[in-house]
């Protein structure tokens, strides 16, 4: 995508003329300010959301080089939310079985972060291989024996893990072709390590959720493509592979399992593919009319939400939020709310501990922060794990806190 006046898609090419939503000036969703640097200036840049009416990819606007988002510190790990940690083990047996994957199998993960998912495989005795750019977060995959290669995922890579004699009987990845600025050559890498019936499952929120559930705050910098069944099968086509198989997940407010293989492969089509397929047909994906109208309920909760904190506030009830996750920045800085309303976020991770959040410059503490203080009421950022968080702060709210959640639209929870 270029920042020409006619930007373009990344994957086609096409001219991309259809907004789905344009959310304005935002600075890195994961760019957490250390507290040294409290006063220092930030970088922000147009955060729009468009349309490809050709291939029906959505993606932001390619401002930002992926170097600067996935460089040395990358603030997240895959490994701080349990129920997470239980989907990717509940993943990891269900693979073994199905693949019947042993000791000379492997398994290889794109994007492994910290080894949450590949801790798994290989605590079955399934030989393991990760790629992860970020330097910390694979420094800590490595400590849990996990190997991993710090670098991006591309053809390239692809091709030298080939000329090696790695020939993996899965290749997985979780949340990470949204990240891709160059969707074709991932994806190309993909189908150039894969032979003979071996499999590739890749997860992603489902764009038909993010626009049912107005989930506008999972948009940022980072996530460069917004993600449907019908965009992808024509991008992993264009690579010769095949979707031969897709799972609902509950995940990330509702997110696809993609099963692929190469075009000649021997796995047959499974019901799911056809169920997702009507789905999106049903929601006009293939039509402009399937996107249009999403602004207007964007800006619905952006006022929800700060008339929730006004009335807050005028009732001097104090509001803290829990969750420093990149969504509850979009949703701040869009909503343009600040320290004057939220008065600080807690985090499980450490690494995000004692900075500021982008944008809205909010501080960050421990979790037992919000039992040091008593807030009248969370803010719950990270909004799929409302039920995990709200569970860990069981004592808070026998005492009268209340939790909040403000997609699709502002729920105090009782």
């Amino acid at each position: 995508m270029t920042l020409s006046s006619q930007p373009v898609c990344r994957s086609c090419g096409a001219p991309l003329k259809l907004t789905l939503v344009d959310l304005g000036l935002s600075p890195l969703a994961n760019s957490y300010i250390p507290l040294a640097r409290a006063e220092a200036p930030e970088a922000k840049y147009p955060l729009h959301a468009r349309v490809c009416e050709r291939c029906w990819l959505v993606q932001v606007d390619d401002v930002v080089p992926a170097d600067h988002i996935f460089h040395g510190d990358y603030a997240y790990f895959s490994s701080f939310s349990e129920s997470w940690l239980a989907h990717c083990k509940a993943y990891a047996a269900k693979m073994t079985d199905e693949l019947k994957l042993n000791g000379r199998s492997l398994v290889v993960e794109i994007a492994s972060n910290d080894g949450y998912l590949l801790q798994y495989f290989k605590g079955v005795g399934v030989p393991v291989l990760g790629i992860e750019p970020s330097g910390n977060t694979a420094a800590e995959a490595e400590k849990k024996g996990v190997p991993t290669l710090v670098e991006f995922w591309t053809e390239a890579l692809a091709e030298r893990l080939l000329a090696e004699g790695r020939r993996p009987d899965l290749i997985c990845s979780a949340n990470v072709l949204a990240h891709v600025p160059d969707i074709n050559d991932f994806v190309r890498g993909v189908a150039r390590l894969l032979t003979g019936d071996a499999v590739y499952t890749v997860e992603f929120p489902h764009l038909l959720n993010l626009i049912r559930q107005v989930q506008f705050d999972t948009i940022y910098h980072e996530h460069y493509s917004y993600l449907s069944l019908l965009a992808v099968e024509k991008i992993f086509a264009d690579a010769g592979l095949r979707v031969f198989e897709v799972e609902e997940l509950p995940t990330h407010g509702g997110s696809l399992r993609v099963y692929a293989c190469l075009e000649g492969a021997s796995h047959a089509e499974r019901p799911g593919v056809a169920k997702v397929r009507a789905d999106e047909k049903a929601a006009h994906f293939d039509s402009a009319e399937g996107y249009k109208g999403f602004t207007a309920r964007c800006e619905a909760v952006r006022d929800g939400l700060n008339d929730f904190l006004l009335t807050a506030h005028h009732g001097r009830k104090t509001v803290a939020a829990y969750g420093a996750a990149a969504k509850g920045n979009t949703l701040l800085n869009y909503c343009g709310v600040g320290a004057d309303q939220i008065a600080y976020c807690v985090d499980r991770n450490p690494a995000k501990q004692k900075t500021l959040l982008p944008g809205s410059r909010i501080p960050v503490f421990d979790a037992d922060e919000l039992r040091r203080r008593r807030p009248d009421f969370v803010l719950i950022l990270p909004w799929n794990i409302k039920d995990e968080v709200m569970d860990q702060l069981q004592d808070l709210r026998a005492k009268g806190t209340r939790f909040v959640t403000a997609v699709p639209n502002v729920s105090v929870m009782v």
